[in-house]
């Protein structure tokens, strides 16, 4: 197919060509992580799914998780794989995976359950095909430029990776008001054209390692993150009389066997000759501070968007005026700021950490990040927008300042032939955060309203008339139904009254109960409880990850003549 290529490997434009397709396909794959979760409501109404029936939040966790977790856990298998067979093969191979699961999403033929699992499966391979792209798309960036200009295009490619996250949220209101099919299918002519495109463009230009595939490491981290992931997911719905289910065995057991397994991961990856994850690259101090400030700052990013969109959806719109049918489509305009703040320091940031090194813009960044989670957690649940807008842009640009930077001074850091698995690394890390985050903010969100929730919601229903027993008896159900309801931009009162008591009641507080504002006000306290806990965390995460950037030394440039030390028995230089 050489004879089709538009540009040479050697052509003085073909790296543009290289940053423009890999921009392309990773800012779709990481569209699709966040697309749905603004999208949810009109999704579960398309396939007539009522969301929010106890037996049904699992499809509803595994919509939002199946997709984070297939790319966690095959980041650095597909990246490694990159490196023994090429990553523009793999890279070429994502964008046609994920284009042909974003049809068969689009053209989902069945209802209820059985729609609701067609849409998880899918997701599942469009998962894979979204981390053939992750995995292997800052390598091949970081192949065709020359570590002069890498800060620029990495940052260029990082920013179009994370800002792609943010991007699906204002996608998928604007395209779940037209249609819930529309959410997926807008994926499909990108990918068509972006697969033509890279199959016709791109060129190897990487150094291939010979080496055989790693299947134990690969079978260990896969089931040990699956398990690890998966029980976190279940840990945050009720079991028994819990609010939560981290009493239960299965959860137990999932927990503590993925932490075991994940231990023999780190064993059998020590001794291997070709290890799938070369932990001897966190010998290097870039890649150990950058991955650790990667994984930390991933999961306070994601905690902020759950929470934001929980925030907007659930409590600030409908106290505004905002029917909650729409308001999935005006959180992801009122979030602009924040993807704003984002694309303007980027690039920028990525551009001058070429000259003076990432420390100062990576650790910078991610304490204005903590300042702004401090300056949302001061803000009274009903904010005025212009200050919330403000903390929002002050978070994008930390993200920005801190994203391309660290990931310059990672990719750099390691020798040629392991950049493969060095990128998966970094993404592995970034998305296991995001799914770590869901777990981690949800939990502490649903103690935070056990607390406080049950007795706001008894003394609301009771002075709307509401009989005492019903009243006790809405009072009690597990809390995860009303922060989902929150997130999901739903009132759930009308479902957990039922129309029986709503016509035995007054019509002034029928109409006071279904209304806009009473849910949002009667929330709003229990809400700002679990949020001060919540955004707590997410200072201190973001506090020490700038503090582990602090650690990564000097600019440190991993050139060929450094690769002997680098790969040597005793492995990789720690270059202060």
């Amino acid at each position: 197919m050489t004879s089709k290529l538009p540009f040479t490997r050697d052509h003085p434009h073909y790296r543009w060509v290289v940053l423009s397709n890999t921009t392309l396909g990773v800012m779709m794959a990481t569209v699709n992580s966040s697309i749905v979760i603004i999208s949810l409501p009109a999704i579960f109404r398309g396939i007539h799914l009522d969301p929010l029936a106890p037996g049904n939040v699992g499809y509803l966790l595994w919509m939002l998780m199946a997709y984070l977790l297939v790319t966690a856990v095959l980041v650095v298998s597909l990246g490694r794989l990159g490196d023994l067979r090429g990553r523009v093969r793999i890279y070429n191979a994502g964008f046609a995976v994920f284009t042909a699961g974003s049809v068969a999403l689009a053209l989902d033929p069945l209802g209820g359950g059985g729609g609701a699992l067609w849409l998880i499966g899918w997701r599942v391979l469009q998962g894979v095909g979204g981390a053939m792209l992750m995995a292997n798309s800052t390598a091949i960036v970081t192949d065709a430029f020359p570590a002069t200009q890498r800060g620029l295009a990495v940052g260029i490619n990082q920013v179009a990776a994370l800002a792609g996250s943010f991007i699906g949220l204002v996608g998928g209101g604007l395209l779940a008001e037209w249609s819930w099919r529309a959410v997926f299918f807008v994926s499909v002519p990108i990918g068509v054209v972006g697969t033509v495109w890279a199959y016709h463009s791109l060129h190897e230009l990487g150094t291939r390692v010979a080496g055989r595939i790693d299947w134990a490491g690969n079978v260990t981290f896969a089931i040990g993150l699956c398990a690890l992931l998966g029980a976190i997911t279940y840990g945050i719905q009720p079991y028994g009389g819990s609010a939560e289910g981290w009493g239960d065995p299965l959860v137990i057991a999932g927990l503590a066997g993925g932490a075991v397994l994940l231990a023999v991961f780190c064993a059998v990856e020590l001794r291997s000759s070709a290890p799938m994850f070369d932990l001897r690259l966190f010998g290097i101090r870039a890649v150990a501070a950058g991955n650790a400030a990667v994984l930390l700052a991933s999961i306070a990013r994601g905690g902020l968007q759950f929470m934001l969109i929980i925030w907007l959806q659930g409590i600030w719109l409908p106290l505004h005026g905002y029917d909650f049918v729409d308001t999935p489509l005006w959180a992801g305009i009122y979030l602009l700021p924040l993807t704003v703040g984002f694309l303007a320091a980027g690039p920028l940031s990525g551009h001058l950490s070429d000259r003076v090194g990432a420390r100062a813009f990576a650790s910078g960044g991610l304490t204005l990040c903590a300042i702004s989670f401090a300056g949302l957690l001061l803000l009274p649940v009903n904010f005025d927008y212009r200050l919330f807008a403000l903390l929002l842009a002050l978070n994008g640009i930390g993200s920005g300042l801190f994203s391309a930077p660290n990931t310059t001074a990672i990719m750099n850091a390691v020798p040629a032939t392991r950049r493969g698995s060095a990128s998966g690394m970094v993404a592995t890390f970034q998305n296991a955060g995001m799914t770590l985050s869901i777990g981690v903010f949800f939990s502490l969100m649903i103690a935070g309203l056990a607390g406080s929730l049950p007795a706001a919601m008894h003394a609301g229903l009771v002075a709307q008339h509401v009989p005492d027993a019903t009243a006790a008896r809405v009072a009690a159900l597990p809390p995860v139904g009303s922060l989902f309801a929150a997130f999901l931009g739903y009132n759930p009162l009308a479902s957990l009254l039922g129309p029986g008591v709503l016509s035995g009641l007054p019509p002034s507080s029928a109409s006071t109960l279904t209304g806009h504002e009473f849910f949002p006000h009667l929330i709003s306290a229990p809400f700002h409880t679990g949020l001060v806990i919540v955004f707590t965390l997410a200072i201190a995460m973001s506090l020490v990850a700038a503090g582990a950037s602090l650690m990564r030394g000097r600019r440190f440039l991993h050139e060929p003549h450094a690769m002997r030390a680098a790969e040597s028995a005793t492995g990789v230089q720690n270059v202060a």
